[in-house]
């Protein structure tokens, strides 16, 4: 697969079960200008499909645009130690580790494959981020919300 592009970073959002379970708001709905896509993109609420952060360019922080893959997984890396998984009360592995997930963003990303890491935190809330590709492969109709400076 051959792809050429830059990534932007969304996230973190934090939040309960029940709110990330609210799929309507999860997605845009079939025409740009529908009641149901105005509030997709007012929303916070983590995109069912990924690509579809790039509708919402409000949400894109300048600092959160790379052209550099190390830049785009230094953020995940950085955004996962802040936000430590639950551990398990059993002692049992919940999660890949760290150093699996940075494995394969370093693959993917440059093949234009998102990255999305969701967890349960300690304090038992659900924290997701993302890195997608722009321009995106299953959304290629999407322009940049904010081309690399």
């Amino acid at each position: 697969m051959t792809w050429s592009g830059h990534w932007h970073g969304y996230g973190p959002w934090t939040g309960s079960r029940d709110a990330y379970g609210q799929e309507a708001l999860r997605r845009p709905g079939a025409e740009p200008n529908s009641e149901q896509t105005r509030a997709f993109v007012a929303s916070t609420l983590p995109p069912l499909m990924t690509g579809h952060w790039l509708l919402r360019r409000d949400q894109t922080a300048v600092e959160h645009t790379w052209t550099r893959v190390v830049g785009a997984v230094t953020w995940l890396k950085s955004t996962y130690e802040a936000n430590p998984p639950a551990e398990r009360e059993d002692g049992g592995r919940a999660h890949i580790s760290l150093e699996d997930k940075i494995v394969y963003a370093m693959d993917a990303l440059p093949r234009g494959v998102d990255v999305c890491w969701v967890h349960y935190t300690k304090s038992q809330s659900l924290i997701s981020f993302s890195v997608v590709c722009c321009l995106n492969h299953h959304h290629p109709e999407l322009p940049c919300p904010r081309p690399p400076a």
